[in-house]
């Protein structure tokens, strides 16, 4: 009984720490690159991000609240929609109320305040990141709640392919902090502490969601709403930022297949 709690803890931990792993791997990029990230790398490695958080959003998050509200019959969809709903809203809020950095257009959003540039640009990663989180630890809390439609295999999954988003995100985080003038190790850290709401987030989705077993469908589409509100309020925009060129769609399209197939062949 105790290993297989301790197994069972072991992987939970992982999988709440492996997309940590990815911001922090992307954030050392500041150690080796002399210069700021070109705009066509930028554009690359923001299209394979939204691609990823796209595919993870439906196969990962939207089908199985569909699934698991199957025995509603024709009205299994509500769940989905009001989650989903739920999702953009909280987004949207938090993107009126946060005072951030809007790293498309460089514009201010929320409500004002006399912030540093690099703050505001924090806040704004940190506020990509909470959705991030919210989808691992609402997948990991159906696999202890020993809900049929997520396995250990399927958790991991998601994690793995956030953890992949996760690396361009802490690059793109960390470089502009060292081109604004911070020193290489400050802007590691940056780039690293914009990464921790997701195991925070993460944590106590699970602790909440272990509460509420039956709000489970809910749970998982709001955290598809939260993660779609963002590909289309930032990622969409910054890949698509500047001259004309297709780019952007071919790394989006790029990221979905890479995590249509992690889901596929751990799932």
């Amino acid at each position: 009984m105790w290993n297989r709690l301790e197994g069972l803890l072991l992987k939970i931990i992982t999988g709440i720490l492996i997309p940590f792993v990815g911001t922090s791997l992307g954030s050392a990029c500041v150690f080796f690159m002399k210069k700021n990230m070109s705009n066509v790398i930028q554009r690359i490695l923001t299209g394979f991000a939204a691609g990823v958080m796209v595919a993870a959003s439906i196969w990962s998050l939207l089908i199985p609240a569909l699934e698991q509200s199957e025995n509603m019959g024709v009205w299994s969809f509500i769940p989905a929609v009001v989650g989903f709903w739920v999702g953009i809203l909280f987004l949207l809020w938090l993107d009126h109320v946060v005072p951030h950095l809007r790293m498309a257009d460089n514009q201010t959003e929320g409500i004002k305040a006399e912030l540093k540039k690099s703050t505001m640009l924090l806040l704004a990663v940190t506020i990509h990141n909470i959705p991030e989180g919210m989808a691992v630890g609402v997948v990991y809390a159906g696999y202890i709640a020993d809900n049929n439609k997520i396995t250990a295999a399927g958790a991991l999954a998601l994690s793995i392919g956030i953890a992949i988003q996760n690396f361009p995100e802490g690059a793109i985080i960390s470089m502009p902090l060292r081109a604004d003038g911070m020193s290489r190790v400050k802007a590691f850290l940056g780039g690293v502490l914009s990464g921790i709401v997701e195991p925070a987030g993460a944590m106590l989705t699970i602790l909440a969601a272990g509460i509420l077993v039956p709000s489970m469908p809910y749970l998982l589409s709001f955290a598809a709403g939260a993660m779609i509100y963002v590909v289309v309020e930032e990622l969409i925009p910054e890949m698509s930022e500047g001259t004309h060129s297709d780019i952007g769609t071919i790394a989006f399209a790029a990221g979905f297949s890479v995590m249509m197939i992690l889901d596929v062949v751990l799932g």
